[in-house]
């Protein structure tokens, strides 16, 4: 069996105050790509975890990657006694803004609840994934949803209107740390998201761009494209994306990108 662990793309991020615990409480509009790194699974008699892929020496060690801990974490819940062999394909960008190890996360729980013939039971997958961190909730639905708190309260949102529509992600290979750009932000709540993302904005944008001044050639780059209809940075970076009229301008756009800029990752997909 396999699954897809969908790039997550936040459509606009407000944060809206520090907490006394360190982590911040926001609002935010996910969103997911068609695409994403891949995990597999085999027969074993334990559970265990192999990376492969363009992007895999930019983990660390297997055992203390996320999909073991959502594996051991499901198997405990449900006193599971099979094993499970996982290969992730590492396809997407490290410490790059579209979700990464909760993605990763989220589809190895996914993909076990299969694998082991567990209930499906949506209550209680959402409580394992908050325990792995605040997107694994978001990126266990994989579907357009609004989030506060931690970005792990989630509200429906209205993914038909955005289901379909041509995106192109850009990184500049500069991976950036969250804990760093959440330091970095100006403390001033700028209030709830609105209804339209286009006319929304990341509050993470200003300190990742002081971290990583390359994002803003990147956004600059995508706002000029042709049928670029929203250009913004994904989570706390340095990965960027835009939306467009359609799959032809976006592949123009990506073809544009990758002959002026070989050395930036570029993934043109749709919004699923």
């Amino acid at each position: 069996m396999e699954e897809v662990a969908y790039a997550k793309i936040n459509l606009a991020l407000h944060v809206r105050a520090r907490n006394a615990d360190g982590y911040h409480s926001i609002e935010t509009l996910f969103a997911f790509a068609e695409e994403g790194d891949l995990l597999r699974v085999t027969p074993a008699e334990t559970l265990s975890l192999e990376v492969t892929g363009p992007f895999s020496t930019q983990l660390g060690a297997a055992e203390d990657n996320l999909v073991l801990r959502a594996g051991e974490a499901l198997g405990g819940r449900y006193q599971v006694s099979q094993g499970a062999a996982l290969t992730l394909d590492k396809r997407l960008p490290v410490a790059s803004g579209i979700g990464g190890g909760s993605a990763d996360a989220a589809a190895a729980l996914r993909l076990l609840v299969r694998w082991w013939g567990l209930p499906n039971e949506q209550d209680v997958l959402l409580e394992i994934a908050r325990g792995l961190g605040a997107d694994v909730a978001a990126c266990l639905r994989s579907e357009a949803v609004r989030g506060t708190g931690r970005g792990d309260k989630l509200a429906p949102a209205d993914g038909e209107r955005l289901r379909g529509t041509p995106l192109l992600l850009v990184n500049p290979g500069v991976p950036l740390s969250t804990a760093l750009v959440f330091a970095g932000w100006d403390g001033v709540d700028g209030g709830s998201l609105r209804d339209d993302p286009a006319k929304d904005r990341n509050d993470l944008e200003v300190p990742a761009i002081k971290a990583a001044p390359v994002i803003k050639e990147v956004l600059d780059l995508l706002g000029s494209l042709p049928g670029a209809t929203l250009n913004r940075m994904s989570g706390s970076g340095a990965t960027c994306f835009a939306l467009f009229d359609s799959e032809a301008q976006r592949d123009g756009g990506a073809t544009r990108i990758a002959d002026s800029h070989p050395q930036w990752w570029t993934l043109p997909t749709r919004l699923r």
